[in-house]
């Protein structure tokens, strides 16, 4: 482990965990913010666009597989603390690695959750993505839903990447970013679901409410 640090490999990967992030979170993110933005009708008057959720879904799976195509031979594009986490169980990766994955990906969110606070500022009541549970759906509910959406992601990406198969056709990148797009495709309407955690944006909107949740289940 000692010996792992000192290489440079492992500071490209992390540096390529870093960037991706940020390219990730400001793609997704930005096109779920991108719907409420003010608009203008026949009318003349000023009115907000209805979610999208197909919209949504697809942004992510394809921020996903853009960003996994593209660094995934640095570092595997984890993009993902439980993904990452996924893989320190299967011994795909050592404990350090992880940390630093870790560590590398919360702060990579978190610039990209700041740049976005500053080119979406003119947006009213901006929540930067905040999940949130809709209307009817309790807090148990939701946690299930975010489990269950996360287990299908880390179970799709420990799948693809095992080193040990010899049986896997197709784009691995694709693959994981459609399997981002169904959680999305089930979850938005329930929970506006990110499958990853809320910190970045509960660090740049000072906010903690409902977030717990959010923060935890990925990570079961």
């Amino acid at each position: 482990m000692a010996s792992e640090i000192k290489k440079k490999a492992f500071w490209r990967a992390v540096i390529a965990e870093f960037l991706a992030m940020i390219f990730f979170v400001f793609i997704s993110i930005g096109a779920a913010l991108g719907l409420h933005f003010p608009i203008q009708d026949k009318t003349n008057e000023t009115v907000s666009r209805s979610q999208d959720i197909v919209k949504v879904s697809l942004a992510f799976g394809l921020a996903i597989a853009t960003m996994a195509q593209s660094v995934g031979h640095i570092s595997g594009a984890h993009l993902n603390p439980a993904v990452t986490l996924g893989c320190l169980l299967s011994c795909q990766i050592s404990i350090l690695k992880a940390i630093m994955y870790i560590i590398a990906q919360c702060l990579g969110a978190v610039v990209a959750t700041a740049i976005l606070s500053g080119i979406t500022s003119n947006v009213e009541n901006n929540t930067l993505g905040l999940n949130g549970l809709s209307t009817g759906v309790t807090a148990g509910q939701g946690l299930g839903v975010e489990i269950m959406v996360t287990f299908q992601l880390v179970l799709c990406v420990v799948a693809v990447t095992d080193k040990r198969r010899h049986d896997i056709s197709g784009s691995i990148p694709l693959a994981i970013g459609l399997s981002v797009a169904l959680g999305h495709l089930i979850a938005v309407s329930k929970t506006k679901n990110k499958t990853n955690s809320n910190y970045p944006c509960t660090i740049i909107l000072h906010s903690v409410q409902e977030n717990n949740q959010y923060n935890t289940a990925p990570m079961y």
